[in-house]
C-alpha cells in the first residue's frame, strides 16, 4: 500500500485554514498515487489546544469540520482531531485519530497514554482510550497510535511511565502496519532519540512503522516534522524534511519511498528551530514586523539575525539606545550589525531621559548612593521606548535575554525583559556564541568584535558581566545540571570540582528569581527543560537546597 506522510504547519483554532491545507495535501497525495494519507495529531484544530478544549463550541467545531472534510477528501485519510469521549466518566472529549473517506468516518482510535509532565498536561483535558482496535484496510490491518502511545516500550526505556503498552497490545491483535500520528515538540537531540525508539519498535515487532509529526511553532513549542517510515528490519524507507512542510510517499510492501536529506548538525537544527519558532509566533499572533533593541552585544545581535531570517530584513527594526555608559565600540557594532543584516536602524539616546529620572527621584534618594537602581532605570527607559515603537507602528518587540541571565535574574523587569517574545530565553550564553558563529557561516553578519569583547550590560562605568556572575562556561554547566538534570548543589560540586559555595549561590539565585521569569514574555523551547510552561515552581515558598 502506498501511504502519504503529510506533515504541515497548523494554527491552533484555525479550522478553516487547517482543513484547507489538509485537503490540498490530500489532493497532492492522490495525484502522486497514494492510497492512504496520514496527517499529524490534532492537526484539524492545531496542537496544543489547551483550555480551548473546555469550550463546548470548540469541541463541536472539531467534529463538524471533520465531517465537512470527510465529504471533500479525495482519498482515505487519517486525521487528528478532538472527538467525543467513550463514555460519561471523566473528561467529555478525547484526543482522536479518524479515518475519513467518502463522506464518512470509517474508523476512530482514541489516544490511550496521556502525558502529564514537562510541557504536556493532556490528562487535564482528555479521557484516555480504554482499548486499542485494529482496522482492516486494503491488504493491511492498521494499528493506529497517537504520539505518546508509542513511547512506553519496556525494551527501549529503562523506566516505563505507564502500566500499558499500546503498541504491544495492538500488535498482539494482529496489526500488520503501525501508524503513529504525533505532535512531538523539538528539543536538542530529540530527533535521534525518536528515530532510535521508532526503529526499535519496527525491528522488535517485525512490522512497518509510519510516523507523521506536526511541523511549525505554536507559542513556546516548536515542532520539527521529521516524519519517517521504517521497514521491519529497521531500515528508513521514507523521511520528510525537518522544520518544513513536506509530503513524502512510502510503499509498505516494497519499502520504496521518498527520503529527504537529514540535517544532522544539532547547532543548525537549533538555529532553524528558533527561526521557525519566531516566524510562526509573530505571524500567528497577527504581526508582520518586529523591533529589537541593539546594544552592540552578542545576545541582541543573535536575536536580530534570527528575526531577519524568520521575517525578512524589511520587517525588522533595530534600535540603539545609548546611555552615558554606552561605549563608542558598542554603537559601532550595533550599526554594523544593522548594515550587515540590511535591517532598518534607529538611534534614540536616553541620556536626557535618564537625567530627568534622576532629578525627579533626587529628593526621595537623598543620602543614598547610586546602585543597581539607577542601572535598572536605564533598562526600563529602553523598555518603554521599545514598547512605544511597538504601540505606534504595530510591531512586536523581541526581548533579547538568554537562558543564563534569565536563570539567575541578571535581567530587569519591565526593562530588557519587556516584549512579546523572548527568542533566546532557552539558549545558554555559551550556546549564544556558538549560534552566532553559525549565523556567520556564509558571511559576517554579526561583527567579529561583538563575538570577542567581554560581555557587559554597560549600565555603569567599566561594567562586565564577570563582575557579578561566574564565567559563563562555569555558570552554564551548573545551570544545566541544576535546572535540566535536577542535580543537587552537592552533586554538581562533586562532579565538576566547583566550590560548593559557588554552586549553592547559583542555585539560590535561580530559586529567588522565579518571580521574574513568571513575568517574562513567552520563550521558545529548545532544551529539555525551559523556563516556561514545562517548569512550574511556587513563588512564595521556603524550600531551599
Amino acid at each position: 500500500m502506498i501511504i502519504a506522510l503529510a506533515q504541515f504547519n497548523p494554527t491552533v483554532g484555525d479550522f478553516e485554514g487547517n482543513s484547507a491545507r489538509i485537503l490540498e495535501m490530500a489532493h497532492q497525495a492522490q495525484s502522486r498515487g497514494a492510497e492512504l494519507a496520514l496527517f499529524s495529531e490534532l492537526c484539524l484544530c492545531g496542537y496544543p489546544p489547551q483550555d480551548l478544549t473546555e469550550r463546548p463550541a470548540f469541541d463541536e467545531l472539531n467534529q463538524k469540520e471533520l465531517l465537512r472534510l470527510a465529504k471533500k477528501i479525495p482519498l482515505p485519510s487519517l486525521v487528528g482531531y478532538v472527538g467525543g469521549a467513550q463514555d460519561n466518566t471523566g473528561k467529555p472529549v478525547a484526543n482522536c485519530a479518524a479515518l475519513i473517506a467518502n463522506g464518512k468516518i470509517l474508523f476512530e482510535q482514541r489516544k490511550m497514554l496521556l502525558p502529564t509532565y514537562d510541557v504536556f498536561d493532556e490528562s487535564r483535558y482528555f479521557q484516555p482510550a480504554h482499548t486499542q482496535h485494529v482496522f482492516p484496510f486494503d491488504t493491511e490491518k492498521l494499528g493506529v497510535t497517537i504520539c505518546e502511545d508509542a513511547w512506553n516500550d519496556k525494551r527501549f526505556w529503562n523506566q516505563q511511565l505507564y502500566d500499558r503498552d499500546p503498541v504491544a497490545e495492538i500488535v498482539g491483535k494482529g496489526s500488520t502496519l503501525l501508524l503513529n500520528l504525533s505532535s512531538s515538540p523539538y528539543t536538542i537531540d530529540k530527533r535521534s532519540l525518536r528515530h532510535d525508539m521508532l526503529q526499535a519498535i519496527a525491528k522488535e515487532y517485525r512490522v512497518p512503522v509510519v510516523y507523521v509529526n506536526q511541523v511549525g511553532g505554536n507559542d513556546s513549542l516548536i515542532f520539527d516534522g521529521s516524519s519517517v517510515a521504517f521497514m521491519p528490519d529497521g531500515r528508513v524507507a521514507a523521511r520528510a524534511k525537518s522544520f518544513e512542510e513536506d509530503l513524502v510517499l512510502f510503499n509498505s510492501v516494497t519499502g520504496e519511498g521518498d527520503i529527504r536529506p537529514l540535517v544532522e548538525d544539532e547547532l543548525e537544527t537549533a538555529f532553524r528551530a528558533l527561526v521557525i519558532g519566531t516566524r510562526d509566533y509573530v505571524r500567528k499572533c497577527g504581526f508582520r514586523q518586529v523591533v529589537v533593541g541593539l546594544s552592540g552585544g552578542v545576545d541582541s545581535a543573535l536575536v536580530a539575525a534570527i528575526a531577519t531570517d524568520a521575517l525578512g530584513h524589511e520587517n525588522v527594526l533595530g534600535v540603539a539606545m545609548p546611555s552615558p555608559y554606552s561605549s563608542e565600540n558598542s554603537m559601532r557594532d550595533a550599526r554594523r550589525l544593522a548594515e550587515n543584516l540590511g535591517i532598518k536602524f534607529l538611534v534614540l539616546p536616553i541620556n536626557e531621559t535618564f537625567d530627568s529620572y534622576r532629578k525627579t527621584l533626587a529628593p526621595a534618594f537623598t543620602g543614598t548612593r547610586e546602585d543597581v537602581t539607577e542601572e535598572n532605570i536605564q533598562a526600563r527607559i529602553r523598555g518603554n521606548l521599545l514598547m512605544a515603537l511597538s504601540n505606534k507602528f504595530g510591531s512586536m518587540v523581541l526581548s533579547t535575554g538568554n537562558k543564563s541571565e534569565m536563570a539567575v535574574g541578571y535581567c530587569t523587569l519591565y526593562g530588557d525583559m519587556a516584549g512579546g517574545l523572548a527568542v533566546i530565553s532557552d539558549v545558554p550564553k555559551s550556546m549564544v556564541y556558538e549560534l552566532s558563529k553559525f549565523a556567520n557561516r556564509k558571511r559576517e553578519l554579526i561583527p567579529h568584535e561583538t563575538l570577542t569583547k567581554p560581555p557587559s550590560a554597560e549600565l555603569r562605568p567599566n561594567q562586565k558581566d564577570s563582575d557579578t556572575l561566574p564565567d559563563y562556561d562555569v555558570l552554564d554547566r551548573i545551570l544545566k545540571a541544576y535546572v535540566e538534570d535536577l542535580r543537587s548543589p552537592e552533586e554538581i560540586a562533586d562532579h565538576y570540582g566547583f566550590p560548593l559555595d559557588l554552586v549553592r549561590g547559583v542555585a539560590l539565585r535561580v530559586d529567588q528569581n522565579e518571580y521574574k521569569r513568571k513575568q517574562a514574555p513567552p520563550g521558545l523551547k529548545i532544551t529539555s527543560k525551559a523556563f516556561s510552561v514545562g517548569r512550574r515552581f511556587p513563588l512564595a515558598q521556603k524550600f531551599s537546597v
